[in-house]
């Protein structure tokens, strides 16, 4: 088991999918260990740290990587099996923003009414009890929340040349803030670039889906993720797979765009899994199909379609590559 571990300095964080070179090269079937810093850099640590003061734009939602995966040329696809996802700290934190959010005026929303306040929420983590304590700022309200490690942020180089914010969702994946990437989750990622060049971020101790006032529990974490290539297999789409179910991906504007690009893209590809043809494909998801939200407050926004795999009678996807990828993490988990 060919195991690497990459904990990235200050500097090396990058910001952007596409335009850095690789910080390092790996070969298919490696265990990553990495440390990924949370959206906010480490700046933001008690609730008078608004991230206005500071933060740095567009310094904002670091990545660790890019990865050449060696190998990996335009038409194929990456497999990335999130192992583990553990908090790196005993704390996380939250904010409001003026003009960020789902639910107040931003610079593509104008409204005339005045902008939400910044605040901040500063969340204590409990790892061994696995639980967060939410703590209103303007009351005694108190409530413990179960943990549910995850990263909001995962993809590739962009095709054509192209370089996109870390807080961008799109094709190529980015910050597409779905609770569903957690561990035990194989993401597939379609290569652009040659190497593939993928980074990891913006870890979250848990978030409500559509991560509705733009940010989440957010902390740094410490996490276990096996690279593999899939030779010859495009993937249009970020998709996910876990041990009961098949997930597709869309990020666009407006949200119902988002919805129809992960819908469509679980339909074919049901439809290529179990021979069934485009209706009727699109007949089985529409009875069987779930539809998580991912985020509303990004550049763009993310849908989730979601469908069990008892439903799909035909061969595994990916030619069964998340379960090989899960033994190999139960095998680097025995042996630590």
């Amino acid at each position: 088991m060919n195991v690497v571990a990459y904990r990235p300095t200050p500097e090396e964080y990058s910001y952007t999918f596409g335009g850095r070179a690789p910080v390092a090269k790996v070969r298919p079937g490696t265990v990553l260990e990495l440390f990924t810093e949370d959206c906010f850099a480490g700046r933001v640590r008690t609730v008078d740290d608004l991230p206005s003061v500071v933060c740095e734009f567009p310094f904002l939602n670091p990545v660790t990587g890019p990865f050449h995966v060696e190998g990996a040329e335009p038409g194929d696809t990456l497999a990335l099996h999130f192992v583990s996802i553990t908090p790196a700290r005993d704390w996380a934190m939250s904010s409001t923003f003026p003009h960020f959010g789902a639910l107040t005026a931003t610079h593509t929303t104008a409204m005339l009414h005045p902008p939400l306040e910044e605040r901040v929420w500063r969340y204590d983590l409990d790892l061994a009890r696995g639980v967060a304590v939410y703590q209103a700022r303007n009351s005694d309200y108190r409530v413990e929340l179960p943990l549910d490690p995850m990263h909001g942020t995962v993809g590739v180089a962009p095709a054509a040349g192209e370089v996109k914010m870390t807080i961008t969702p799109d094709a190529h994946g980015g910050n597409m803030d779905t609770p569903e990437l957690r561990a035990g989750v194989t993401v597939y990622l379609g290569v652009n670039v040659e190497g593939g060049l993928f980074a990891i971020g913006d870890g979250h101790g848990r978030q409500g889906h559509g991560e509705v006032c733009g940010t989440a529990l957010e902390t740094a974490m410490n996490t276990v993720v096996v690279v593999e290539l899939i030779k010859g297999v495009a993937t249009p789409w970020p998709r996910m797979e876990d041990d009961l179910h098949l997930m597709s991906t869309g990020s666009a504007r407006p949200l119902e765009d988002a919805y129809r690009v992960s819908q469509h893209d679980l339909v074919t590809w049901t439809s290529s899994l179990t021979g069934l043809d485009t209706l009727d494909a699109y007949q089985l998801i529409s009875q069987a199909g779930e539809a998580p939200v991912g985020n509303v407050c990004d550049t763009n926004y993310t849908m989730v379609a979601k469908v069990a795999k008892s439903h799909l009678l035909g061969p595994d996807a990916y030619d069964a590559v998340h379960a090989r990828l899960r033994a190999l993490g139960a095998e680097y988990l025995s042996s630590r």
